[in-house]
């Protein structure tokens, strides 16, 4: 479902496209509100209930970079997109520790279009 540069990661349990339009906008001598919108870009709101300690860890590690290239099934294209995105906000919950393995739950990772 979505590639980090090239990698097929584990598929997430939400998924959720936003689509966020970039705009300038101000009023002219009239009051009429002129907008000018810049640009159309994506953040990808992603989540797993559980993954294991090394799906996380290589999850984490490919969305390190400042910049990383990422394919997504897009809502508004019905079909797949590619672009340069970056990480914002990354969680993970431990479920449990047991005999020295930790289990990880409630995984989440935002990727925004750069």
């Amino acid at each position: 479902m979505i590639k980090i540069d090239g990698v097929v990661i584990p598929t997430p349990s939400d998924y959720i496209v936003g689509i966020m339009d970039l705009s300038k906008a101000e009023r002219n001598a009239r009051g009429t509100m002129i907008i000018e919108r810049v640009t159309t870009k994506r953040k990808l709101e992603l989540a797993w209930k559980y993954l294991s300690k090394v799906q996380l860890s290589d999850l984490f590690n490919r969305v390190s970079p400042v910049f990383f290239e990422v394919e997504y099934i897009d809502p508004q294209d019905n079909g797949i997109k590619s672009g340069t995105f970056y990480a914002g906000d990354r969680k993970a919950g431990a479920i449990d520790f047991i005999n020295g393995n930790i289990r990880y739950k409630d995984i989440s990772v935002n990727l925004i279009e750069r």
